[in-house]
């Protein structure tokens, strides 16, 4: 008797997902040591550089003196009037930021009619994809005229930029922190009603608290789009290398400083506007460290 082979059907279908598959993996891998890659072309670029300044300069000369003047015979290169810009207009933006990017969260989470929420959640959106010049051009025809109008001056100076970056960084705290509040357990909610909690003492001793993870994520994700801002500050900030802590003065950010002067430095000025991009990369480096090591322990103590 003939022996007829049966060869069973192949599973096409079956194959070409799982060279997909095979292919997607590879892909993200390949996306993944990319961006580690191009970190560290970022680090080696800054770093050589700035390295090579400091050790013309000094640390200690450059971040503590408060002289920048590279036109000057000798030129100066001090940087600490334009760290302290940075932090002052970081600081004031987030102090503004925060706690109303938390309140109207806890409103969209939980307040917010379906039919208005349709309307302000693209409208939050939309705002986080807004060009930062475009927020630049706003404040310099509403926000900096009433400054002037009402404490006098030309309105280009602190509290001009703090306000702008507090417009700025509100739309990305706020998505996080509704994100991050809708997390929370429901029954989280109940439990703390049927205790004899109102509604707004649940919201804000029980809900928030549950979500201040993603919540100071929001908040080290506005910190950095303020603290790295340029073309905005720019516009409104009276760019001044002064050192006050006078919030009606201008002054100047190391994100400006690089952007006003890099067309035209060479030698030693191009070196020492890069060591402030390099000074910039470790204060966010240091802040957002600092951010993970506060959640840790947050995460450990709880």
């Amino acid at each position: 008797m003939e022996n007829i082979n049966i060869k069973a059907p192949r599973d096409d279908k079956r194959t070409r997902t799982f060279s997909w598959e095979e292919v997607s993996k590879y892909f993200f891998l390949l996306c993944s040591v990319l961006s580690i890659l191009f970190l560290l072309l970022i680090c080696v670029f800054i770093f050589k550089d700035s390295i090579e300044f400091f050790g013309k300069l000094g640390v200690k000369d450059f971040i503590l003196n408060d002289s920048w003047a590279p036109m000057n015979q000798p030129p100066t290169y001090g940087i600490l009037s334009m760290i302290l810009g940075s932090i002052i207009i970081t600081a004031l933006s987030c102090l503004g930021a925060v706690p109303v990017a938390i309140m109207v969260a806890a409103y969209l989470a939980f307040d917010c009619p379906r039919k208005f929420y349709k309307i302000l959640k693209p409208g939050l959106n939309l705002m986080t994809g807004i060009p930062s010049i475009v927020y630049g051009f706003f404040a310099l025809t509403i926000i900096v005229p009433i400054n002037k109008s009402i404490f006098g001056g030309n309105g280009m100076n602190i509290l001009s930029a703090a306000i702008l970056l507090l417009i700025m960084i509100l739309p990305t705290i706020i998505s996080m922190a509704e994100a991050s509040l809708r997390t929370v357990p429901k029954s989280y909610y109940s439990g703390s009603l049927s205790l004899g909690a109102s509604h707004d003492e649940t919201i804000t001793r029980v809900m928030i608290p549950a979500a201040r993870s993603g919540i100071f994520a929001g908040i080290i994700l506005g910190i950095g789009r303020a603290i790295g801002e340029t073309m905005a500050v720019i516009l409104v900030a009276g760019n001044q290398t002064r050192l006050t802590l006078n919030p009606l003065k201008g002054i100047r950010t190391m994100t400006t400083n690089i952007v006003l002067e890099m067309a035209y430095a060479a030698g030693d000025h191009r070196q020492a506007l890069i060591a402030t991009a390099g000074v910039l990369f470790i204060f966010i480096l240091i802040i957002n460290t600092s951010f993970f090591i506060v959640k840790n322990r947050r995460e450990k103590n709880d």
